[in-house]
């Protein structure tokens, strides 16, 4: 819930949709007033902080459906040989 009437905010798209469409970031009363920030580091530490969620919780790999067909077939042959060994 957001307080008062007067907040500044900042929507970064995503590119990648399968997370969010977007994120909506509000900005800090004051930061606009501090020397040396200008409204493209406010943008651009937005995208970043973003982008970092994203890539934070991508899945590091991804195996296709044929590859657990291929590695259950795989695993059912090891079992299948080791049974007519013992």
């Amino acid at each position: 819930m957001l307080k008062g009437t007067n907040r500044r905010v900042i929507v970064v798209r995503s590119p990648d949709r399968r997370f969010f469409e977007e994120a909506i970031f509000i900005v800090r009363e004051g930061v606009w007033s501090q020397k040396g920030v200008t409204a493209e580091q406010v943008v651009e530490e937005a995208r970043r902080v973003a982008d970092g969620f994203v890539q934070k919780n991508r899945p590091r790999w991804h195996i296709p459906a044929p590859g657990y067909v291929a590695l259950g077939a795989l695993l059912a042959t090891v079992v299948w040989c080791v049974g007519l060994l013992t």
